[in-house]
């Protein structure tokens, strides 16, 4: 896999998706290159046809992927966006009233980033929300979030030389705002909720936080919630060499999270993650290995053994149909690719230009491999 470095000077994810605006506009515009792609003009120049194995799975074509998250998204959040966009707060801040009263800390971080990207677009709403309860913590984590949105959308998803030095004085300032709203939010935060912590590792990557600051704000949150999923991925996003660590500190914080976490707390991924992200050659052999091949079985019993209401299990199931397909594990790549079709902003896809297309020639080559294998 050949990856460009991501600019150091500027901010997508997560999604998390699974999903995240802030790692996701830096993905769109910065990471060039894919091992195993075949990006020549021939192939370019064909039309896409599903392939008959494909369309018997009721598989979908790449003009059918929804390109803006990893899977369904939940008709609560969706009812609740579709409601601040027309300019109602109330359906957001019962969303955030149920994730703080179940404790249910990766929903409130799902929740809260998707609401953070309408209010980056327009706040009207959401400033109602706040006059109306100024204290709201939900509003509060909202507002934050938005903030460090909006100044990744001033930024911009282009590399750094096609940014103009306003848009630089742009994102700066407004990310040094977010370090205020985000210690408003941590002031008026849930008792226990590790959301408004977590949040901040965004800031952290737009500001260049020292090792020291990343350790403090790692503690507040571990403390709150050792398992954090959203937390850890932004978290390896620093410690990667294209951020603010290097490939050595990637992989320790990704092998003593898997370490430490229980099964199903979807923790086995990471060590995965760590390996995409610095894994340079220009061949799948460095994803074949043995250790590369139980790092998958592990996150395959992880996702097995998860909640299937997690909403990050989705995006593990993209990066492990990604690997079983380049380790020839064709029969299981089908089974995570028919879980996840139709949907492609998650690991590995969203660092490609066309994600539904690769997501697609992935597919229907474990899919004609596996339908071979049956026959043969």
């Amino acid at each position: 896999m050949i990856i460009l470095w991501v600019v150091l000077a500027l901010i997508g994810l997560p999604l998390l998706a699974l999903g995240l605006y802030f790692l996701k506009a830096i993905v769109q515009g910065a990471v060039e290159g894919w091992r195993g792609a075949d990006d020549s003009d021939d192939d370019a120049d064909k039309p896409y046809e599903l392939p008959a194995a494909a369309a018997a799975l009721g598989l979908l074509p790449p003009e059918q992927q929804k390109k803006d998250s990893a899977g369904p998204i939940p008709a609560a959040l969706t009812a609740a966006l579709d409601a601040a966009r027309a300019g109602d707060w109330q359906p957001a801040a019962a969303l955030m009233d149920t994730t703080a009263a179940e404790r249910d800390w990766n929903y409130r971080s799902v929740h809260s980033s998707w609401l953070a990207n309408v209010a980056a677009e327009d706040d009207t709403w959401l400033l109602a929300w706040e006059t109306a309860r100024p204290d709201d913590p939900g509003a509060a984590l909202v507002r934050a979030r938005s903030t460090v949105a909006l100044a990744s959308s001033i930024r911009g998803a282009k590399r750094a030389k096609h940014t103009t030095s306003e848009q630089f004085e742009g994102f700066h300032r407004v990310m040094a705002q977010s370090r205020e709203d985000h210690a408003r939010a941590v002031a008026l935060a849930v008792e226990g909720d590790p959301v408004p912590y977590s949040a901040q590792i965004a800031t952290a990557l737009g500001l260049g936080y020292p090792h020291a600051e990343m350790d403090r704000l790692w503690q507040e949150i571990t403390d709150r919630a050792p398992h954090h999923f959203s937390a850890h991925y932004m978290a390896l996003q620093y410690w990667c060499a294209k951020w603010r660590g290097s490939e050595k500190l990637a992989r320790d914080f990704a092998a003593e999270a898997a370490a430490k976490a229980p099964l199903g707390s979807l923790m086995t991924v990471f060590p995965l993650i760590a390996h995409f992200e610095h894994d340079e050659s220009d061949s799948a052999d460095a994803d074949g290995t043995p250790e590369m091949r139980a790092l998958v079985d592990a996150a395959l019993a992880d996702v097995a053994a998860a909640d299937p209401s997690h909403p990050h299990v989705v995006e593990v199931r993209h990066l492990l149909a990604y690997y079983l397909c380049l380790q020839d594990r064709d029969e299981a790549a089908v089974e995570q690719f028919r879980l996840v079709d139709g949907y492609v902003d998650a690991l590995p896809w969203r660092y490609r230009g066309d994600p539904a297309g690769e997501f697609c020639r992935m597919r229907d080559l474990s899919v004609a491999n596996a339908a071979e294998a049956v026959s043969g």
